[in-house]
């Protein structure tokens, strides 16, 4: 077989993946402009009428306003300090050779390692005791504790393909070296920067296990708590939670499709310097 036969498979086998994965989202947004009632005779029929008051009723009843205010409370607070934090540990642990900053790195490598649901019960405990538990603020800094130890680990093999003649520059030139962190290296690492804030993104927008735990008064939901309430014990609401799901997913799916590109030149960047 030729590179022509082969461009041609890899094609058609990504095609195929490609329908495989976009069909479920086709699905949810074909019935999200249904009935009820249409939903339950043809799930994989046209809708007679798209109904578009379904995005209106899905946008009041979950308080997509105040829901969706809570979840940027959430996400903005976790990445802030998820790229704070590991940005300045993983710059000083590939800086810093020798044992102890091994074992650290090794540390936040292996509680990767660790299941969630091993932890929550402590953790929710930890976070009540600490006063973090029932507020978005709250459950963002716990969100970027957990978030942390990727982030070290992206930052550190990152930072190792950075020059070390540049923090000896500054330092000739007068700088401290957190300035010389601040002014120098942090701009360099804007790539990777991209990926770990995206990539928490994701998780801290659409996570429902550890805000379950930590949002005690549905005022304080996020998106994901919000729309799980249209799961009644006797009946589900599909239109109106498919609805819903479509609109709180349009915000990651832009700034996804806007940063794409350095997502994955972070990530692959990352993993070649490390």
């Amino acid at each position: 077989m030729n590179k022509r036969h082969y461009a041609g498979l890899s094609l058609l086998a990504l095609s195929i993946l490609a329908i495989f994965f976009l069909f479920p989202i086709y699905m949810a947004i074909l019935n999200s402009f249904k009935t009820q009632g249409e939903m339950y005779s043809s799930v994989l029929g046209l809708p007679v009428k798209f109904h578009i008051e379904n995005y209106v009723q899905a946008f009041s009843k979950a308080n997509m306003l105040k829901s969706g205010w809570n979840t940027i409370v959430v996400t903005v607070t976790g990445i802030v300090v998820i790229v704070l934090c590991s940005s300045l540990a993983g710059y000083k642990l590939s800086r810093t050779p020798g044992k102890l900053s091994n074992a650290i790195f090794l540390l936040f490598v292996s509680s990767m390692l660790i299941p969630f649901q091993t932890i929550m019960v402590t953790l929710t405990k930890m976070a009540k005791s600490l006063g973090l538990q029932g507020s978005p603020f709250g459950l963002g800094i716990v969100c970027a504790g957990l978030g942390v130890s990727m982030a070290v680990f992206l930052y550190h093999g990152f930072v190792k393909g950075i020059p070390r003649e540049l923090d000896e520059s500054a330092k000739m030139d007068g700088c401290s070296e957190i300035k010389t962190f601040f002014m120098i290296i942090l701009p360099l690492l804007l790539p990777i920067t991209f990926t770990i804030g995206i990539l928490n993104l994701l998780w801290l927008w659409n996570d429902f296990l550890l805000p379950v735990l930590m949002l005690t008064d549905f005022r304080q939901y996020t998106l994901v708590l919000t729309i799980n309430m249209f799961f009644g014990k006797y009946s589900r609401e599909w239109s109106l939670i498919l609805a819903s799901l479509i609109l709180s997913s349009i915000p990651i799916v832009i700034i996804f499709a806007i940063f794409q590109r350095w997502i994955i030149q972070g990530i692959t960047d990352g993993a070649v310097k490390g």
